[in-house]
């Protein structure tokens, strides 16, 4: 009973959010009847159907509606995930009957979490209007469905301070754009929007993609989402001019987004090079890129070193800072390259960007902890601060910090096993976990770039949607949902 009940007041908010959410499918709708596609009778029965399903989801649990405590946040935001999910599934689900519902989940909770993987094929000949929402709902999951949310939850009468360090990357969460949360949120959206808006206008006049190619990819650069209109990704179009376009909007979005904002509104480009962060995000994938041309051209990869450079270049930022695009196979590299890749994929991204993974400032801070231990050793009588952008970091956000890298490859290291277990080669195992829980999309082997995850088996692709999951909720936020201590009043 005492579980109902702090269960109940969340079912309630998720049914009202799950009511919004599902208008978005009027976008599909519209694109479908315009261009009199397959896609329009499965958008529309999908609306109706879940208007009505989630407004008496609302009515039933309409008495328990209450204030949200703070730890309500965490069974709001693992909800609200899991729930649109299954809400985005339906209309796939009804476009193709053959599809199971594993399938469907799978392929909406890759797009809401812009981790980028795909259990479809046959993406060149999809309707214009599947591909869309696709896109349209890896674009909704890029700054997240939360920080949408608390812009809109004054509306519902709902707080979103608590849901908003629940749902935000990164470790240093209480630091606010602006006084008030929706406030931020919006801040954050009005940003991502026009960089959006930004990539697609280049990608369609600059790159000469089509209008629904270049709104399409627009959405997976800016969210880190990694989802394409066709099944070679970016090497379909064969274009370097499109490859540095969706370079500079993946690095654009790896960015904090606060960064951002500081940056436009003090109108000082200065901010960038002031913030530790992203000047090594971009120092690591320089070098990166740099030493790892050089070692496909000794492995006689490519014949050239420009060739091996435009290739390295756009494949590494793409899995580097986990969005997932591929202009190349680059499985077939020699088996090092990718493997620095993926692992790459686990520390590029910025705090507050749209990327997954530990995140540069965790990396920083557990680096330069590193190092004054070894300070400590040295002159054990010495006072040696922990200092980040000229700022002190408090032993609570370090402890923070450890026990966050600790979970994150101890979740590794038992789902991987899990794979193991249910059948899969350890290549394919091993980089499915690391391209799910860090959001990056491909991995290697069963999952490589030149195929997807449709040849998994049930058990197999659940594990890889919570994998999922837990990564683009920081792990923290689901697993303390499986503490008893949380339950207990």
């Amino acid at each position: 009973m005492q579980i109902a009940q702090k269960l109940l007041p969340t079912v309630n908010v998720v049914a009202r959010v799950a009511m919004l959410f599902s208008l978005s499918i009027i976008v599909p709708i519209i694109v479908a009847w315009w261009n009199n596609d397959a896609g329009l009778w499965p958008f529309i029965d999908a609306l109706i159907g879940l208007q009505i399903f989630s407004g008496l989801l609302w009515l039933l649990t309409r008495n328990y509606r209450r204030e949200l405590l703070p730890r309500d946040g965490f069974i709001l935001v693992v909800g609200l995930w899991t729930a649109l999910a299954a809400v985005a599934a339906v209309p796939l689900m009804l476009f193709d009957p053959n599809m199971s519902f594993t399938h469907a989940y799978f392929e909406t909770m890759s797009a809401l979490s812009t981790t980028g993987a795909t259990v479809m094929t046959g993406l060149d000949h999809l309707p214009a209007s599947i591909n869309l929402w696709r896109h349209l709902l890896n674009w909704l999951g890029g700054m997240g469905i939360i920080v949408l949310a608390v812009a809109i939850f004054p509306l519902l009468g709902v707080g979103g301070m608590q849901l908003f360090k629940a749902e935000t990357p990164g470790p240093i969460k209480d630091s606010k754009l602006t006084p008030r949360i929706h406030e931020t949120a919006r801040n954050l959206w009005l940003i991502y929007a026009g960089l959006t808006v930004i990539c697609a206008l280049l990608l369609r006049w600059v790159g000469g993609m089509s209008w629904l190619d270049a709104v399409c990819h627009a959405f997976a650069a800016m969210c880190l989402g990694g989802f394409s209109t066709h099944d070679a990704s970016v090497g379909f179009f064969n274009s370097p001019l499109i490859e540095i376009i969706l370079m500079v909007f993946m690095l654009l979005a790896a960015t904090n987004f606060a960064t951002h904002y500081f940056a436009l509104s003090g109108r000082k480009l200065s901010v960038y090079w002031h913030d530790s962060e992203f000047k090594a995000m971009l120092l690591l994938i320089a070098t990166s890129i740099i030493g790892l041309s050089f070692f496909l051209l000794w492995q006689k990869t490519y014949p050239d070193f420009l060739t091996s450079l435009r290739h390295v270049s756009f494949n590494l930022i793409s899995i580097a800072t986990d969005c997932g695009f591929a202009s190349v196979d680059f499985g077939q590299w020699p088996i090092f390259a990718p493997l620095v890749m993926l692992l790459l994929s686990c520390i590029t991204a910025c705090a507050g960007s749209t990327g997954g993974g530990i995140k540069m400032i965790r990396t920083i801070i557990q680096t330069r902890e590193v190092g004054r231990q070894m300070s400590l050793l040295l002159h054990p009588q010495g006072i040696h601060p922990l200092r980040v952008n000229g700022q002190i970091i408090p032993t609570s956000i370090l402890a923070s910090v450890m026990g966050f890298i600790f979970l994150y490859f101890s979740s590794i290291v038992v789902l991987t096993f899990t794979l193991l277990l249910s059948g899969m080669d350890f290549i394919s195992s091993f980089s499915a976990i690391i391209a799910c829980i860090n959001n990056a999309g491909p991995g290697l082997g069963q999952v490589g770039p030149a195929s997807n995850y449709g040849g998994l088996t049930d058990f197999q692709i659940w594990v890889c949607s919570f994998t999922m999951l837990l990564g683009r909720l920081e792990i923290f936020s689901v697993l303390i949902l499986f503490t008893s201590a949380f339950w207990r009043s």
